[in-house]
C-alpha cells in the first residue's frame, strides 16, 4: 500500500513539472511574437516644434537702495529712510503690496587699502533691493522714475514676460502639431510609405521667463522726460517629438 502512494506522488510531480514547462514555453513563444511584431513594424521617429510671437504684459524689476556711512547703524538708518521713499513712491504709482518683495539685504564694512600698511576700516556699505512686478507697461517708465527721483540708487535687470501665457502656449501646441505631422508625411513620402498610426508622442519645453536684462546704475534724474521703455516681442515655443508606423 505504501508503494502505491509513493508512485501517485511521483506521478503527480511529473505531471506538474510537464505543466510548468510547457507553460513557460507558451509564454516564450508570446514574447517572441510579440517582438516579431515590433521587429517588423516600420517606425519614424521625429522631433519639431512651434514657435509663436507676443507682446509682453508685464515686467520685472529689481530697484535699489545704497548708502555709506561711518557706522554701520548709520548706514543702515540712512539706508531705510531711502528705501521707505522708494517703496512710498512705487505704490503712489500704482504698483501693490503683492508685487514688491524684498529681494536683497547687505551690510559691509568697507576698508582702505594702502600698500605695506594693514586695511583701515572707513565705515560701511547698506544695500536693500526689491524686485517689482509691474502689470501695467505703461507706467513701467514712470514708475522707474518716481523711484529714482526718491532715492533709488541702482537699477539690477529688468525682463519682460506674459501674465497668463496658456493661450501663447497653445498656439504654439497647433503649431508645433502640425509641423510634426507634415514632416511624417514629407519623409513617408519621400521613402515609399504612408504614415498608419501615431504610436508615441511627448511634449517639451514651454513658456519660460527670459532672464533679465542688465541695466547700469542710475544717479537721481533731473531731466523732465520719462525713462523710454520698449516691450518689443517675446518668443513662446513648444517642443515635441513622436513615433510614427509606416506602411506600404
Amino acid at each position: 500500500m505504501k508503494a502505491l502512494f509513493r508512485a501517485a506522488a511521483v506521478s503527480a510531480l511529473l505531471v506538474a513539472g510537464t505543466v510548468g514547462i510547457a507553460g513557460a514555453a507558451s509564454a516564450q513563444t508570446v514574447s517572441t511574437s510579440a517582438a516579431d511584431t515590433m521587429f517588423r513594424a516600420t517606425t519614424l521617429n521625429l522631433s519639431a516644434y512651434g514657435e509663436v510671437r507676443q507682446r509682453p504684459d508685464q515686467a520685472t524689476i529689481s530697484l535699489g537702495v545704497t548708502t555709506e556711512a561711518p557706522t554701520a547703524a548709520e548706514a543702515m538708518r540712512l539706508n531705510a529712510v531711502k528705501m521707505n521713499q522708494v517703496i512710498a513712491a512705487l505704490k503712489k504709482g500704482g504698483i501693490g503690496d503683492r508685487d514688491i518683495q524684498t529681494s536683497g539685504l547687505n551690510l559691509n564694512p568697507q576698508y582702505v587699502y594702502v600698500e605695506n600698511q594693514p586695511p583701515r576700516l572707513s565705515g560701511y556699505q547698506a544695500s536693500n533691493t526689491v524686485t517689482v512686478v509691474v502689470r501695467d507697461l505703461g507706467k513701467l517708465g514712470q514708475a522707474v522714475d518716481a523711484t529714482v527721483n526718491a532715492g533709488a540708487t541702482n537699477i539690477g535687470g529688468i525682463s519682460f514676460g506674459l501674465q497668463d501665457a496658456s493661450a501663447a502656449e497653445d498656439a504654439a501646441r497647433l503649431e508645433a502639431a502640425k509641423a510634426l505631422q507634415a514632416r511624417a508625411e514629407l519623409y513617408a513620402r519621400a521613402m515609399g510609405y504612408r504614415v498608419a498610426r501615431l504610436v508615441t508622442f511627448s511634449e517639451g519645453g514651454g513658456y519660460s521667463a527670459p532672464p533679465p536684462m542688465p541695466v547700469y546704475a542710475m544717479a537721481r534724474m533731473d531731466k523732465a522726460e520719462s525713462t523710454p521703455v520698449e516691450a518689443g516681442e517675446m518668443k513662446v515655443r513648444i517642443d515635441v517629438s513622436a513615433t510614427f508606423e509606416l506602411v506600404k
